[in-house]
C-alpha cells in the first residue's frame, strides 16, 4: 500500500512537470471493493479531483462518459478522478484475467464546499442548508428576513449560474397592516353685489339694466309681481304720474366648509399587493365602430401598497394613493351623450420606516380664484352712479389633503378577541320600548380584551355618537 502512494505521487509530479494543469485534490477515497458486485456511489466536486484506493489490484479501468469524468491510474490500486461536468457516469475496474472486479457510480456535482464557507461568514446566524440537485444547487432552511434570503440566492447564482432551486422560507413575522389616514379640509367664499334699474311709462318705454332686467316685474303702479324676494334682495319701487322706477339690488356672502376623513386599514403578506377603494364606479360611454359600450370608471379614495419586511423589523412600502371625485361643470357631450369630468389628486412613493413609525404626504394644496364683473356698456363706468349698472361676483376656492401612513408589524388572534359596533346594540324588549323609551337594548357582557370596546354605548340627541 505504502509503494502504490509512492507511485501515484510520482505520477502526479510527472504530470506537473509536463505542464498539465491539475485540479484542486480531495483527500483519497478508499473502496471496499467486492469482486463482481457494484460499489458504492462515488462523489466528485466539479473541476477538483478525487484520489481514489482499490484494496484489489486491477489491470483496466474505463469510463462510460469521458465528458463527465476524466480518469487515469496511478498505480494498480490508485486511481485518479477528475470531475469535469455535472452528471453521473460508471467507472469500471477489471482484474489481470479481464474479469470485472466492480463499477462504480461516479456523481459529479457543484462544488459547494467553498459556498458553504462564504455563506457562514456572510450570514454566520441564518440557518441555511445547501445541497445539490443534478447540476444545480438546491437552498433549503429558515431565514429570519426577505433582504438576507435575497442575498443567499445572489451568492448562488456566483456558484451555479441559472441553476439554484430556492426552498428557503422566511421565518419571522411578515404581515404589514398599513393605517392610512385622509383628511381633506375645503373652504369656499362667495361674495356677489348686483343692482338693477327698472322703468316704465305704463307699457310704452320700458326698459332695464343690470343682472336683474326683467321690465314685465315691475307693475304700472310702481309694485313688483312674480315671486317673492329671495335671500339678499332688495326691491325699491316708486314714481309719479304715468313712469314708474324700480332698483333692485343682490347683495349676498355665502361660506362653506366641508370635511373629508377616511381611515382605512388594509394586512398583506410582505411582498405582496393590496388594495382599497372607498367611493364607486362611474359609467363612461364609449362609441366604436359604430357601437356604444360602456366603461366603469373608479372613484373615490383609492390607495395600493406593496410592503417587503426587511432587516431589523425595517418595512419598505411601496404606496400609491388618489383622491378623486366627479366634476360635472367641467363634463362634455359627445353623441348627445353628457359625461362628466373627475376631480383627482394623486401620490407614489417608496420609503423605509420600522413598525409604528409614521410618514405624512401633505401639501397637496389647491386655491382657485375668480372673479366677474357685468355692465351695462359706458353706463357702468359712470363715477358713483355706475354702480346702478354693473354687477361683481366674487369667489375663492381651497382645499388641503393630508395623508399619513403607519405600517405595523401583526399576527393573526383568536376571533374572541375583536368585538363588532353590532355587538353594543341589541334590539329591545316590549318592556324597554313601551314602559322605559328605551331604542336598544342591553347587550349580553363580555369577557376578554373585547369587554371594553364591547361595553361602550351610543348616544346623541339623533343619529349616535360614539363616546
Amino acid at each position: 500500500m505504502r509503494a502504490a502512494k509512492l507511485l501515484g505521487a510520482a505520477a502526479v509530479g510527472v504530470l506537473l512537470a509536463m505542464g498539465a494543469p491539475m485540479a484542486p485534490i480531495v483527500q483519497a477515497d478508499t473502496l471496499h471493493v467486492l469482486r463482481g458486485a457494484a460499489s458504492r456511489p462515488l462523489n466528485v466536486p466539479m473541476n477538483r479531483a478525487v484520489v481514489v484506493e482499490s484494496e484489489t489490484p486491477f489491470a483496466e479501468l474505463s469510463i462510460a462518459n469521458p465528458q463527465i469524468a476524466d480518469i487515469s491510474t496511478l498505480s494498480d490500486r490508485t486511481i485518479y478522478v477528475l470531475g469535469k461536468t455535472p452528471g453521473r457516469t460508471t467507472l469500471t475496474l477489471l482484474g489481470l484475467d479481464g474479469r470485472l472486479i466492480t463499477s462504480v457510480e461516479v456523481h459529479v456535482a457543484p462544488d459547494i464546499a467553498e459556498f458553504k464557507e462564504r455563506l457562514r461568514q456572510i450570514m454566520p446566524n441564518e440557518r441555511i442548508e445547501v445541497r445539490t440537485a443534478n447540476d444545480g444547487v438546491v437552498l433549503s432552511g429558515t431565514v429570519s428576513s426577505q433582504s438576507k434570503l435575497d442575498r443567499a440566492l445572489a451568492l448562488a447564482q456566483r456558484y451555479a449560474p441559472d441553476r439554484v432551486s430556492n426552498l428557503m422560507i422566511v421565518g419571522g413575522n411578515q404581515q404589514v397592516m398599513l393605517k392610512v389616514q385622509f383628511a381633506e379640509m375645503q373652504r369656499s367664499v362667495r361674495k356677489s353685489l348686483s343692482n338693477s334699474l327698472l322703468f316704465t311709462d305704463g307699457g310704452r318705454i320700458t326698459g332695464g339694466s343690470g343682472g336683474y332686467g326683467n321690465t314685465n316685474a315691475l307693475n304700472n303702479s310702481g309694485t313688483f309681481s312674480g315671486s317673492a324676494p329671495s335671500a339678499g334682495q332688495l326691491r325699491i319701487g316708486f314714481g309719479g304720474g304715468s313712469v314708474q322706477l324700480g332698483l333692485v339690488i343682490d347683495a349676498l356672502e355665502s361660506q362653506g366648509v366641508v370635511r373629508t376623513l377616511a381611515e382605512p386599514n388594509l394586512i398583506a403578506l410582505s411582498g405582496q399587493e393590496a388594495k382599497f377603494l372607498a367611493g364607486g364606479e362611474y359609467p363612461i360611454p364609449v362609441v366604436s365602430d359604430g357601437s356604444t359600450s360602456i366603461q366603469y370608471r373608479p372613484f373615490g379614495i383609492e390607495l395600493n401598497f406593496t410592503p417587503t419586511v426587511i432587516d431589523d423589523g425595517t418595512i419598505q412600502l411601496q404606496l400609491a394613493t388618489s383622491v378623486s371625485s366627479i366634476d360635472s361643470a367641467n363634463g362634455v357631450t359627445a353623441s348627445g351623450i353628457s359625461v362628466s369630468a373627475f376631480r383627482k389628486r394623486e401620490a407614489s412613493t417608496t420609503v423605509e420606516m420600522r413598525d409604528g413609525e409614521s410618514f405624512a404626504i401633505a401639501g397637496l394644496l389647491q386655491d382657485d380664484f375668480q372673479d366677474l364683473k357685468g355692465q351695462v356698456p359706458w353706463l357702468g363706468d359712470i363715477p358713483v352712479l355706475g354702480i346702478l349698472f354693473r354687477s361683481v361676483e366674487y369667489e375663492r376656492a381651497q382645499s388641503e389633503l393630508v395623508i399619513i401612513v403607519t405600517p405595523h408589524l401583526v399576527n393573526p388572534v383568536r376571533g374572541e378577541a375583536f368585538a363588532l359596533p353590532t355587538d353594543r346594540v341589541v334590539p329591545p324588549t316590549e318592556r324597554d320600548l313601551f314602559l322605559n323609551g328605551q331604542l336598544t337594548g342591553s347587550a349580553p357582557p363580555r369577557s376578554g380584551a373585547a369587554r371594553e370596546v364591547a361595553n361602550q354605548q351610543f348616544s346623541g340627541s339623533y343619529g349616535y355618537v360614539m363616546d
